[in-house]
This record gives structure tokens, C-alpha cells and sequence, in this order.
């Protein structure tokens, strides 16, 4: 009887039109694939069967957050070779496309057909497998209502501050860092990105600082520390918004900072004289850009400035279609969205703010996630007591696979500022914007 893992190796061959670049294991120890490849290994039949009943990347997620499915080796080697052959682009902006969905569902086929037979005999009788725990369920109803937004923020961010301390890093900033050069610290790094969106809001002592979704405090208090403003920071996730509060009060910063578990669409009690939306913006949604974009206008002075740090994609040729990838939508940011920046850019424009600066940094960001995906690593065993060993796998995968989509060109990030600039025309900067000065 031919072992598991050739059989394997020879149906993915037969439905992808190419050879696996990547080892086989299988759950009956049998081996095979180039040697010195990274380990694909299937620990137990039901990965096939996750497989089979969610063809495409939910399918694949569900097993490798299930501990069903795991890589050997290096894994962001895997994770590009796997992407390179499970998706494929016509050209660099049409849209992604599984392969391996299309071929499991290509049913008229005759040799998918006996490709999906024989897996369905590999996989063994079944039901198909519940969903891991730490699955988001489906969401119905309306997008981005004050109750959804709250719940969604929730699944992402209240999973234990002691896990993302393992994670982030003593600055507890979950968003990209600033580097120098690639061998600066990370908490180097974080701080030098904290800096740098206070000197591009000219932030000055008693000045009037926002920031929206606060995470755990790291903007407020250094901007209330090193440049003595007055800030409120809002986040919808208790959690967060504890923490933030303690280290605040350890700070002996209470009487200049505020911390609130508020929606952006609550705030009453502007003028402001900068804003800060550092990774937020993403969770806002195309049908609430607008009005989000509306609101930070509105709650600025005159001459106030924005910094608005959000990450991008790519355009698609149907920006009707674009939909989120269902690993990120199930166990990363439920509902979260992403947009090219030239329409980021648009919107902030059409609710009346002059934008003066993008710098795209994207390079950055892959620097970090790799920095917190070795963290993680590094205390993996602490990381799964804290959590689950399944919401550990979620972190490691989403940081990884995020790293390297920075890298390619996949993703971006950018930092755009812009003013609300007063009917005089004085926008207030200098007329060498990338000094940041004055």
C-alpha cells in the first residue's frame, strides 16, 4: 500500500499542475519531497477533511489553527512557497485567486474529479470538523455599527495583556515601528515612531492631543511626557483601556491624560489641536470612511493638524470585488478592511482636510513583524499558557505571512498628515515639510 505522504504529494501535484517545493509528512509518519525543504506535516487525517469541506484558505487555516497542520523549518520560506503556488495573479494588479479552490471545485474536470475521490478516501468518513475555538463566527447584520465594531475589537485585542507584553515588547505600540537602521531594538524602533508623529503634529505643551484607538497608551504618554500636551485616548477594548490607565497612573500622568472605552463616533467635546489615528483606521470600514474621515475634521481646530498611520493594499480592477481574505475576516480583525491610499487620501480630501505629507513606510513594518514573530517564538510556551495554543498559531501565521506581504509589495503602510487648513489658507507648516520643525 503506497504511504500517505506520496499519495499526497501526487493528488497536490494532480490538482495544482505543479510539484509541492515543500516536504510531506504525514500522519502516518510515512515522508516524502525535496530534501531540505521545509516540513509540511499532517498530523491527523482531519486536515484533509477541513480541506475538503472549506476548499481554499479557510479550509487550510482552520487546520493549522486546530494543530492538525504545521510547518518544520523555516517558515516564511514555507509560507512563500505556498503562496506562490495556492495563489497566482494574472498580472501585478489583478485579483488573487486560489488555485486550490478552483481545482477542488473544477467538478467537470475528470482527473480533478478522481483527485477529490481518492483524497476523500485519503481523509477518511467524517462529518466535517468543527471550526477551532478561536474562530470568529459569522457575522449578520449591518457592517460597522457602534455593537459590531465593539465586538470585533474585542475578538482582536482582549485576548491578555500578558500575551502581547510577550509579544510587543515593553512600549506595547502594536503598530509599525520606525527604523534607523535594521539592527536598532525594537523598543528603539517604537519610540522613534512615537517621535516622529509628535514632531510631524507640531505638538507643543498644552496643546490638546486625540488619540484614536489608543491601544494600550503608548501615544498619550509619550506625547504627555516629552512634548506636555493634554491627551485623550479612546479604545473600545476594556482591556486595553485598563492597562492604559495603570501604566498611567504609574506614570503620575493622571491629571493629563484621559483614557475612555468610546467609539470615535461619540466624541462631543472638541475642538482638538492635533489627532493621532495610528492603526486604526483599518477597523473603520469602506461604508464608515467617510463619515470617519467627517468626524476627525470636525473635532479639529482650525490649523489643527492629522496623522492618520494606516495600512494599504493594492487597487484591484473591480474594487467592487475586493473582498478580506477569510483567515484574516475569521481569527485576525473580524470585519477589518483595507484600502489603497490614493483613495484613503481622496476621502480625508472630500471632508475637507488639506493633505500635505504621505510617507510610505512599508519596509518598516516587515522589520517589525519579523521582531514579534521572534518574540512570540521565543516564548512560545509562555504564549500558550497565556492564550491557547491555537490563538499562538493564529498570531505566529497572520505576523509571518504579514511580514512577507510587506515585503513584496502586497501591502503597504503610510503615514498621511493632513491639516484643517482655516479659510486663510495657513496650513501652519514649514515650507520643508520632511524637516518637521516649527
Amino acid at each position: 500500500m503506497t504511504h500517505a505522504a506520496a499519495r499526497l504529494a501526487a493528488l497536490a501535484e494532480e490538482a495544482l499542475g505543479a510539484p509541492l517545493p515543500l516536504r510531506i509528512r504525514a500522519w502516518d509518519r510515512s515522508e516524502t519531497g525535496p530534501p531540505g525543504a521545509p516540513v509540511l506535516v499532517l498530523r491527523r487525517r482531519r486536515a484533509l477533511r477541513r480541506m475538503l469541506w472549506k476548499p481554499g484558505e479557510l479550509g487550510l487555516a482552520r487546520a493549522w489553527v486546530a494543530g492538525d497542520l504545521e510547518i518544520e523549518g523555516d517558515l516564511y520560506e514555507a509560507l512563500e512557497q505556498l503562496a506562490g503556488l495556492l495563489w497566482e495573479r494574472d498580472e501585478p494588479a489583478a485579483p488573487r485567486r486560489s488555485r486550490l479552490a478552483a481545482a477542488l471545485k473544477a467538478a467537470r474536470d475528470p482527473k480533478v474529479r478522481a483527485a477529490v475521490r481518492d483524497l476523500v478516501a485519503l481523509a477518511g468518513p467524517g462529518l466535517p470538523p468543527a471550526p477551532p475555538r478561536e474562530e470568529a463566527g459569522a457575522t449578520r447584520g449591518p457592517l460597522h455599527t457602534l455593537r459590531r465594531d465593539k465586538k470585533a475589537i474585542s475578538h482582536h485585542y482582549d485576548v491578555g495583556n500578558d500575551f502581547y507584553e510577550l509579544v510587543l515588547g515593553p512600549t506595547m505600540v502594536y503598530s509599525c515601528a520606525y527604523w534607523e537602521r535594521p539592527d536598532t531594538t525594537l523598543e528603539e524602533a517604537q519610540r522613534a515612531k512615537l517621535d516622529l508623529v509628535c514632531r510631524k503634529l507640531a505638538l507643543e505643551p498644552g496643546q490638546r492631543l486625540l488619540d484614536v484607538g489608543c491601544g494600550w497608551g503608548s501615544m498619550v504618554l509619550h506625547a504627555a511626557r516629552e512634548y506636555g500636551v493634554r491627551a485623550v485616548g479612546i479604545t473600545l477594548s476594556e482591556e486595553q483601556a485598563s492597562y492604559a490607565r495603570k501604566r498611567i497612573a504609574d506614570a503620575g500622568l493622571t491629571e493629563k491624560i484621559e483614557i475612555r472605552v468610546q467609539d470615535y463616533r461619540e466624541i462631543d467635546d472638541g475642538p482638538y489641536d492635533a489627532i493621532s489615528s495610528i492603526g486604526m483606521a483599518e477597523h473603520v470600514g469602506s461604508v464608515r470612511y467617510a463619515e470617519y474621515a467627517a468626524i476627525l475634521h470636525r473635532l479639529l481646530a482650525p490649523g489643527g493638524r492629522l496623522l492618520n498611520h494606516q495600512i494599504a493594499r493594492r487597487p484591484e480592477p473591480d474594487e467592487e470585488a475586493y473582498h478580506v481574505d477569510e483567515f484574516i475576516d475569521r481569527y485576525v480583525f473580524p470585519d477589518g478592511e483595507l484600502a489603497p491610499v490614493g483613495r484613503t487620501v481622496t476621502q480625508l480630501e472630500e471632508a475637507g482636510f488639506e493633505v500635505r505629507d504621505v510617507e510610505a513606510i512599508r519596509e518598516h513594518y516587515a522589520l517589525t513583524l519579523r521582531r514579534w514573530v521572534a518574540s512570540l517564538e521565543r516564548s512560545w510556551p509562555e504564549a500558550v499558557r497565556l492564550t491557547s495554543p491555537g490563538r499562538a498559531r493564529v498570531w505566529r501565521l497572520y505576523m509571518a505571512a504579514s511580514a512577507l506581504s510587506f515585503e513584496r509589495n502586497r501591502i503597504g503602510v503610510n503615514q498621511i498628515l493632513a491639516v484643517r487648513t482655516p479659510e486663510s489658507g495657513a496650513s501652519g507648516l514649514p515650507l520643508r515639510t520632511r524637516d518637521w520643525r516649527g
